[in-house]
Parts: C-alpha cells; sequence; structure tokens
C-alpha cells in the first residue's frame, strides 16, 4: 500500500459529541512546510463544508485505495501559532473540563488571530464545454454582464436567498465558476508605511527640488524613517515623498509596529531591585521560595501574610532572581482593577521585559502582546486568569496573587481554574507556583497545612504601620438611636475630621445601582426581569430598571411595569444611592464611584485609581473591586455598609468569601504614616464572622470552617461536580437531569470501589431562570480522578446520542467557585 502525507485535525464549530481528531492528506508541496500548530482550511462531512481546522499531529500512513481521505484545502497560517507544550494544553483542557478541542485552542489564542472564510466566485477565464441547462445558461449570461465583483457576488447571494445553491454548485462543477477560498484575519497587523534612499540614487545624477534634496540628506544620515516623522520634522509635505517615490528616488516599505499598552522606559534591573529592603519575615520567606526555584523542580508555596505584610516585595525580589537565571514567570491577578498599580510598579522596576494580558485591552493589543511574548522580547507577563497561557518558554514562577478569589475560575467553556493551568504548566517547565494572599482558599491552606504545598508566612505588616482598629457597628442599635442614614454616626464623624486633615476614605458596598429593591403591592412582590426571575434594580443616572444578569432594562416611570401601580416602593442601598447620600452629608467632598457602570471605558480604572492616589479625591465608594490588593498611603477610615446578604448566600463557600472580602477592605487602611480606624456596619454583630474578620483572625476562621467542611464532606475532602441543564422550557431542562440520572444509573457496573460518588437533586439552579432560560444541576461529590474524567465523558458523550437532550443544553463543570 502506497504511503501517504497526513495529518490529525480538530475542527471548529464541532458539537462535543462529534469532537474528535480527523484525518486529512496533504500534497508534496506541503511537506515540512505544515507542522501542527498551524491552522487549515478542510472540507467536513457529506456537504464539504469549509471548516477551520487546528492541526495537531502530522505523519505518513499507509492507505488502501478503497480508503477515502479527503484533501487539506489550503494554509491559513504561516507558522505554528502553539508550541507543543501549549497544543498539549488543548488536549488537557478538553479532558479536565470536558470542552471541544478548538474552544481549547480559542482560550489559549487571543481572538485577534481568529480568521473570516469567505468564498468568492469567478467566472472561468473560457466557457467550459460542458452542456448548460436553461437555467445555468441564463445565470451564465447574467454574470457575464456583471461589471465588478462586487456586482457578482450580489447576483449570487440573491441565488442563493431563493435556495438555489444547487444551481451555483452546478456551475462551480462544470467549470463555469471557480472558488477562491479568501481568508482574512480578523485584527490585521499595526504597520508604519517607512522610506529609504533606493540602492539606485545617484546624488550627482538626480536634479532635485531643495526640499527633495533635504528628505535625501535626511534619509542619508538615518538610513529610514517613517513617512509621518519624515514629514514633520523637515516640514514637507506627503506629496513630496509621493513624487520620490515616482521617479524612484526613494522606495517604501512597511515596518510592524507592536500595539504595546505598557509604555516603552528603559531601566537598570539590578539597581531598582536591590532598592527594595526586606523585613526579616520577608527575607525567610524570600529565601525559602527561592530555594525551592533553585531545585529546578515541580513545587507548590503558599505565601500567607496579612494585609500590608509586603508580599509585593517578595515577589519583586524572587521574578529578579528568576530572570537572572535566564527564565521567565507569570504574575496572575485577581481583578483588572488591580493590573494598573501592579503594572506601573513592575514596569518602573523590570522596564521592557513586562507584557500585560487581561481583557480590557484592544484585540490589537492583546494579539501584539501574544506576539512579543512568543518572541521572547517579554519575559515577566502580568495579567488576569487567561494570562497564564502567555507563550513563555522556560518559565522558572508562576505567582498567584490573592489565590483565593473566584474569578481564577473559568465560568464558561473551557472550565478551567488557573490554579490548575499553572500546576500543569510548572509540571512541565519545572518550575514553582507561588500562590499567595491575606485570605487563601481552604483548600490551598489545608494543602499546605499537610506539606502537598510549602508553608511560608508574615504575620506583621511592613515597616511599623499598624493594622487598622476595628469598630463593629450595630445599625438595629443606631436605628434606634434615631439615625436613619445608611451610615453609622461615628464613621460619619471620623471621614469628616480624617478628610479635613487632608486623608482619605474608602467605603464598600457590593451592589451597584440606585436601589436595588423594586416592590409592588399589587402584585405583592419584586417587579422581576421578564427573562429572568432576579428582581430589577434602579439606577437613577439613566432613570431605568435593570437587570444585572442579561442586560434587560425598561424605563421607569414610578409605575409598576406589569400592572401600571403607581405605589411601587423604591428600597435598598446601591452605590449610586451612597455616592448621593455622601454628598449630602460632606457637601465639600470630592467622591469617587468605582463600580461596573463607571469603569466600563478602556483606561478608567488605571485613570481613577491614579486620582485617587494622587489626592484628587477625598472619598471613594466602591463595589467588590475596590477591596483588594490596592495601596493608598492616605487612606485613615475604611467603612463596610453592608455585606449581611453574602453571609447568608445559602452555597458552602459564602462565609469563606464573606470572611475574606471583609478582611481584605478592612486592609486597605493604615498603609501610611497614619492610624486607620475601620468600620463594619451590620445587624448581626453577634456573628462568628463578623468576629473573627473584625480581628482579622484567618487561622481561626480557618480551624472553624475545616472542621465544618469535613464532617459535612465538602472541599478540600472530596471534590464537586457539578451537571447543569439549560433550556427555554423548564420541562425539559427538568426531563433531561432526571434523564442523566438514568443514564448514570445503567453505566454503574463500570464503577468500583474506587470510584465513590454522592449524587444530589437534580435540584433548581440560582434563580431558575436567567436570560430565559430555565437551569437544573446535578451535584456531585466525588474524588476527581482520570478514571471519573472518563466516566463523565462518555455520559455526556451519550447525551449528545440521546434524543431526550435534544432541546437541552448539557455541560459539566468540576469544583466551580
Amino acid at each position: 500500500m502506497p504511503a501517504f502525507h497526513v495529518v490529525k485535525v480538530v475542527l471548529s464549530e464541532t458539537s462535543y459529541g462529534y469532537d474528535a481528531e480527523y484525518t486529512y492528506r496533504y500534497p508534496d508541496i506541503l511537506l515540512g512546510v505544515i507542522r501542527p500548530g498551524m491552522r487549515v482550511l478542510v472540507p467536513f462531512g457529506r456537504g464539504n463544508t469549509k471548516r477551520i481546522g487546528l492541526v495537531t499531529r502530522v505523519y505518513e500512513k499507509d492507505i488502501a485505495q478503497d480508503d477515502v481521505i479527503k484533501p487539506i484545502i489550503r494554509l491559513v497560517d504561516d507558522v505554528p501559532l502553539l508550541n507543543s507544550e501549549l497544543l498539549d494544553m488543548v488536549f488537557w483542557l478538553k479532558e479536565h473540563t470536558f470542552c471541544t478541542y478548538f474552544e481549547g485552542f480559542k482560550t489559549i489564542v487571543p481572538s485577534g488571530y481568529a480568521v473570516i472564510h469567505k468564498s468568492i466566485y469567478t467566472l472561468a477565464n473560457s466557457k467550459p464545454d460542458a452542456e448548460l441547462t436553461q437555467e445555468e445558461e441564463s445565470l451564465y449570461q447574467v454574470l457575464l454582464k456583471a461589471g465588478s465583483q462586487r456586482e457578482t457576488d450580489r447576483i449570487l447571494a440573491e441565488i442563493k436567498s431563493d435556495n438555489k445553491e444547487g444551481l451555483i454548485s452546478s456551475l462551480v462543477e462544470k467549470g463555469v465558476l471557480e472558488v477562491i477560498d479568501d481568508i482574512k484575519r480578523k485584527v490585521g497587523d499595526e504597520t508604519v508605511r517607512m522610506i529609504r534612499l533606493s540602492p539606485d540614487y545617484k546624488e550627482d545624477l538626480c536634479s532635485l527640488t531643495p526640499k527633495q534634496k533635504l528628505v535625501a540628506k535626511f534619509l542619508t544620515e538615518n538610513c529610514s524613517a517613517s513617512v509621518k516623522e519624515t514629514c514633520y520634522l523637515l516640514s514637507v509635505t506627503q506629496t513630496i515623498i509621493t513624487n520620490m517615490h515616482k521617479k524612484g528616488i526613494i522606495e517604501e516599505f512597511r515596518y510592524e509596529a507592536l500595539r504595546t499598552p505598557v509604555q516603552s522606559q528603559s531601566v537598570d534591573i539590578n539597581k531598582a531591585a536591590s532598592d527594595i529592603t526586606l523585613s526579616p519575615e520577608q527575607q525567610s520567606a524570600y529565601e525559602g521560595i527561592f530555594e525551592l526555584i533553585q531545585r529546578q523542580k515541580p513545587a507548590g508555596a503558599l505565601l500567607h501574610g496579612v494585609t500590608g505584610s509586603g508580599k509585593t516585595a517578595v515577589f519583586i525580589r524572587l521574578i529578579k532572581d528568576v530572570v537572572s537565571m535566564g527564565k521567565s514567570c507569570i504574575l496572575l491577578v485577581p481583578e483588572i482593577s488591580l493590573t494598573p498599580q501592579m503594572v506601573s510598579r513592575f514596569s518602573s522596576i523590570f522596564g521592557d521585559i513586562v507584557a500585560v494580558v487581561h481583557s480590557s485591552l484592544s484585540l490589537g493589543q492583546r494579539l501584539d502582546e501574544f506576539k512579543r511574548i512568543k518572541r521572547g522580547d517579554a519575559k515577566i507577563v502580568i495579567g488576569t486568569r487567561s494570562a497564564v497561557f502567555a507563550p513563555l518558554s522556560d518559565i522558572g514562577l508562576i505567582i498567584i496573587d490573592e489565590e483565593g478569589e473566584s474569578t481564577y475560575k473559568s465560568d464558561s467553556s473551557p472550565r478551567y481554574n488557573a490554579k490548575d493551568v499553572a500546576i500543569k504548566r510548572c509540571g512541565t517547565h519545572n518550575a514553582v507556583m507561588l500562590l499567595a494572599s491575606a485570605t487563601p482558599s481552604l483548600e490551598s491552606y489545608y494543602y499546605a497545612k499537610i506539606n502537598r504545598f510549602s508553608l511560608f508566612e508574615l504575620n506583621h505588616r511592613y515597616g511599623n504601620t499598624k493594622l487598622p482598629q476595628v469598630v463593629v457597628a450595630d445599625m438595629l442599635t443606631e436605628a434606634e438611636n434615631g439615625n436613619s442614614t445608611a451610615f453609622c454616626s461615628d464613621m460619619v464623624s471620623r471621614i469628616r475630621s480624617e478628610t479635613d486633615k487632608g486623608n482619605q476614605a474608602i467605603l464598600l458596598l457590593n451592589r451597584r445601582g440606585y436601589q436595588t429593591n423594586v416592590t409592588c403591592p399589587k402584585c405583592r412582590g419584586a417587579v422581576k426581569c421578564p427573562k429572568c426571575l432576579i428582581p430589577l434594580t434602579y439606577h437613577k443616572s439613566n432613570g431605568k430598571l435593570m437587570c444585572h444578569y442579561c442586560g434587560y432594562y425598561a424605563t421607569f416611570d414610578s409605575k409598576c411595569p406589569v400592572c401600571g401601580c403607581d405605589r411601587v416602593r423604591l428600597t435598598g442601598l446601591g452605590t449610586q444611592l451612597i455616592e448621593e447620600q455622601l454628598g449630602e452629608l460632606f457637601p465639600g467632598a470630592r467622591i469617587l464611584r468605582m463600580d461596573a457602570d463607571t469603569t466600563y471605558s478602556r483606561y478608567s480604572y488605571e485613570e481613577k485609581f491614579s486620582d485617587f492616589e494622587a489626592g484628587k479625591y477625598d472619598i471613594m465608594i466602591g463595589t467588590q473591586m475596590i477591596a483588594k490588593g490596592l495601596d493608598f498611603p492616605k487612606v485613615t477610615t475604611v467603612g463596610v455598609i453592608s455585606l449581611d446578604n453574602s453571609l447568608f448566600a445559602g452555597d458552602f463557600r459564602s462565609y469563606e468569601r464573606t470572611f475574606s472580602l471583609l478582611t481584605q477592605v478592612l486592609g486597605r487602611g493604615g498603609r501610611g504614616e497614619n492610624e486607620a480606624v475601620a468600620y463594619i456596619q451590620t445587624f448581626v454583630p453577634e456573628h462568628h464572622i463578623i468576629e473573627l474578620a473584625s480581628k482579622q483572625d484567618y487561622k481561626g476562621f480557618y480551624e472553624q470552617e475545616i472542621s465544618l467542611r469535613r464532617e459535612l464532606i465538602y472541599p478540600p475532602f472530596c471534590d464537586i461536580c457539578t451537571v447543569n441543564f439549560t433550556s427555554t422550557i423548564e420541562h425539559d431542562a427538568l426531563r433531561a437531569a432526571y434523564r442523566f440520572v438514568d443514564i448514570m444509573k445503567q453505566h454503574s457496573d463500570k464503577l468500583d470501589d474506587k470510584l465513590p460518588m454522592r449524587v444530589l437533586g437534580p435540584a433548581k439552579e440560582g434563580y431558575g431562570r436567567i436570560n430565559g432560560k430555565h437551569k437544573y444541576s446535578l451535584t456531585i461529590k466525588c474524588k476527581v480522578s482520570n478514571r471519573f474524567r472518563q466516566f463523565m465523558s462518555e455520559l455526556l458523550m451519550q447525551t449528545y446520542k440521546d434524543k431526550s437532550f435534544s432541546n437541552v443544553r448539557v455541560y459539566a463543570d468540576i469544583n466551580g467557585m
């Protein structure tokens, strides 16, 4: 049997049930050119629909004469977008998160690399001898009269809209029409128009005008320059440049200009890093972690330090030494809001070798940062969750700051946790994963206590700064004393006196909008989103009732949008209302509001936080984006307006989330020379989480919570896999959930004692309906292993063959946050 050149390809736009590696052949001319990690255009299915695919393997195969293997149509990329490590990551994501191969690929590669495929039909140079039907001949004559490609496209589009695509296909088969596959990248490269003297230019043989001589002399001295800077520096017009190009005096070329979000700067890394002085606690942690790095074996470490203990200084020293070893580093932060301060500090120390990756960058910026990292121009990558996939080589250290935050877990496919990806990459590169937080997740701290991770602790703040004095304000007592505002009286007095001294205050309320409850007495309940079962929030700034889940909004005219009742009652607190009340209490104060409604523009975080740090504002009110990782030395008052609702959220992580948020926001105070006071306003002052957070007692919280989880069998003593069922019809979602349980029972013979599971449900998930889709879920307590993942994959594959799931979307999520 003859041997053929073949490739394995995974396809875009493929459902999980049909997601597999498909075999295609390629011609000899592409031997050595086509490589794993490149994209190709291939025919797929009986109709040979053209799909973009990713090459995963290139090899030789013996093929029998009766074997039909389709050829690839064309290459999409000139070079591989993924190296062998990241290509392996695509397979890892599919296995561990139950996504498709191409979903894994799109998660790793910036969306700016996405391509748009279009089939362009043109008439053949000469009419073939094939006999045409009357309808085909009629279309052929019409196309002959088309004066442009645009007109041809319009004519054929009308044919397709009349469901006559078969007519076009017939003309292609008979050679009347030719097909050109046009592929364009979603975001092109940014280039600059450059000029230089032509190699044939001889000064004594050319007759030049005075301005042309000026340009020629400038290019002789500088070799090349952009058209823009030439015109600006020499005060000449582009007409001069154009005429010189026409005469062959100069030649034009394009130079790629990378769209970098960080301003370029040159620094002395050793000098800048050596200016940082570590405390004895910091020095001990640094030495212990660096010893792990020097072993060049995969390892995990947890740096647990109180707020303000100087964890970032330890990061800087470690990264400096890792870069000095010729290795690269990744630093992950949980929120985009933390990126500007972190990038600014690291860029001032490490200069141009710092790259930034997060979703607020433009598509072009993300594309060019990916290129810069891939080329090796950047050795340090700072960013949010997706930065863990940065195409660095020889990674020595991956740092995950504020590692307990839920934002490190993706809530869309692929549903990966950045910590799991970091562990995978550290195993490949023999690197160290460093988790860091004042409030680490219970799982991480537990693993550190049982020596799965090395534990390093910073129990004191850096320098002479002190943790804030914490006051728990009972808002029931405040109300009994006649206080009808949203602020306890002591905090109001404190803010007034401190702002008069030039100090600042930070207030947290984790609810945006003006008022969060809109109640109709006639409907006997809250006014809810018609697409969701979620109460609408009133936004005074635009006069709308808004749903914070699906984006629905309706104009509010003081009447119930359902029944028209004009006795609608507005209650609850949102950041807009707090901002308004602060303005009434402190008429001269400069107030900054930070929430999703005020930070939607690209550079809003950086600009607003910079203004607050510069003292342009006295009080900052915001949601959880202001609670972590920020360092403002002038903040001497911190207030938590209300977090009671989060204590009773109803899931096993609610106490952990509330304790973490309280501890983090209280730690924003007292980072300068002056002592700070922090206020926790609550209607349940005796609650043990409030008490522990007011003492900043993480270890006390850990001991209580870990005992509860051990008794009730929750992580870290088990894993939790949720299988979700969504449908526009509630009955279909619930029926599919019960059918899935039946399928599990049918496969129970494949289970053994080493694969224990406890299945709970099905139960309605959350509010039950989001954006018009009803959601039910099964909760499976288990121990995740290769065998369990294989078991779940087989079950999910079977759902695509079962008609019970035809109107239902099914997906699994392991250890969701």
